[in-house]
């Protein structure tokens, strides 16, 4: 339960204060000081949702209790009152910090309407450092989630090019097999770039219904086809003043690739159903699975949309050209299993750690990281290679 510490040293006041605030506010436990010494004191002890205090005490004023107290614990919420009430009073009191100053006699329902907005600010104040502290603990799993894991040389030639890339607004075509790490690129390049405040917004191509895709890039306006029950905006203008991440670019159509072509050019788009046009400032990041100049060559892309987003081409190796990054990558994956689990992190002896590095991963990173949450899960208190060889086929 909260707490509201009275501070007032005439008992007879401190008394009526306490009864009609704890019959308006039966949710909070009230403590009283008979003086500012013993008042601060209640301070140090613990943390309280208000402090309503008298100006004028022996021991300690209410001015260096408020002064003190804010020293001590500044998110703290005063209410000050005072018989001996004047402007400056009122207004050195305020300077210092306090939320309100209420003079004697007191208006009962002033002070009750004055304690309920202080405690109504100090919820929200509460709420909002909460919020932030999720905002903080998401963003730290976020940057968990995306950050790049190794010391190999082909994992340090990546990071020496996106380091370069992440300065300028170049559209980068990020080339490898399934599973290796290009999204956790195109991550790294928009979160090292100038761009780093603004949104990135993630399409996968291969995902969206050919018929569907220019609406998800372009968005659509109301009964620009059945079912386009309201105006809808598009991802690129969605992205704008950030990166928007063409994922699977090659499985994108060659009408919406057309559209895509036009928007690159003229930093425009046009969203479904309507002639108008809207200015976009966009960094574009492709990815593919696919052989583009096989594509190219078998007229299923576009060869001018291939140069216009393959300024930068990053190609990202299979797991089984770094194999090096193994161990390190089966320590980060259990600790981040491990927190999704609310449980141990597990070791993997050296043993098992070999035994992975002897099999092929034709799954990538995506593939090593199931295989590691299931031998978390199935494995002994640590991981052994006798473990590796009964839950890993290959």
């Amino acid at each position: 339960m909260q707490k509201i510490l009275i501070v007032e040293d005439e008992k007879a006041i401190s008394g009526v204060l306490h009864s009609i605030l704890s019959d308006e506010l039966t949710e909070y436990e009230f403590v009283i000081a008979e003086d500012g010494l013993e008042g601060y004191k209640q301070v140090e002890k613990e943390d309280f949702a208000l402090v309503i205090s008298d100006i004028k005490m022996p021991k300690l004023s209410g001015t260096e209790l408020l002064k003190q107290s804010l020293i001590l614990k500044p998110e703290t919420t005063f209410i000050m009152i005072s018989g001996h009430a004047d402007i400056d009073s009122a207004v050195s009191c305020l300077k210092e910090g306090a939320y309100d100053f209420i003079s004697k006699p007191i208006d009962i329902n002033r002070l009750i309407t004055s304690v309920k907005n202080a405690l109504a600010k100090e919820t929200l104040k509460k709420e909002n450092k909460n919020l932030q502290t999720e905002n903080k603990t998401l963003k730290r799993k976020v940057s968990k989630k995306y950050q790049m894991i190794g010391t190999s040389p082909a994992l340090q030639k990546i990071q020496d090019m996106i380091e370069k890339v992440a300065v300028s607004d170049a559209r980068v075509l990020i080339t490898g097999p399934n599973g290796a790490g290009k999204e956790l690129v195109a991550h790294a390049i928009h979160n090292q770039s100038e761009r780093a405040r603004g949104p990135m917004i993630e399409v996968n191509c291969a995902a969206i219904p050919s018929e569907l895709i220019e609406s998800e890039l372009f968005g659509h306006v109301k009964g620009s086809f059945t079912g386009a029950i309201k105006d809808k905006q598009g991802k690129f203008e969605q992205a704008n003043g950030g990166t928007i991440f063409l994922d699977e670019i090659g499985d994108m159509s060659l009408i919406a690739q057309a559209k895509v072509l036009r928007a690159l050019q003229e930093s425009k788009v046009s969203p479904v159903g309507s002639d108008k046009e809207i200015k976009v400032d966009v960094r574009v990041i492709a990815a593919t699975n696919k052989n583009m100049q096989k594509e190219i060559e078998e007229g299923k892309f576009r060869e001018d949309l291939y140069h216009r987003l393959s300024v930068i081409e990053i190609y990202v190796p299979p797991l089984d050209d770094r194999k090096d990054d193994i161990k390190l990558l089966v320590e980060h994956f259990s600790g981040m299993i491990a927190d999704e689990h609310g449980t141990a992190m597990k070791k993997f002896d050296d043993k098992a750690i070999d035994a992975l590095k002897a099999l092929s991963w034709t799954g990538n990173i995506r593939e090593l990281r199931n295989v590691v949450e299931r031998l978390i899960i199935l494995g002994g208190n640590t991981v052994s290679a006798d473990d590796v060889a009964s839950f890993v086929r290959k």
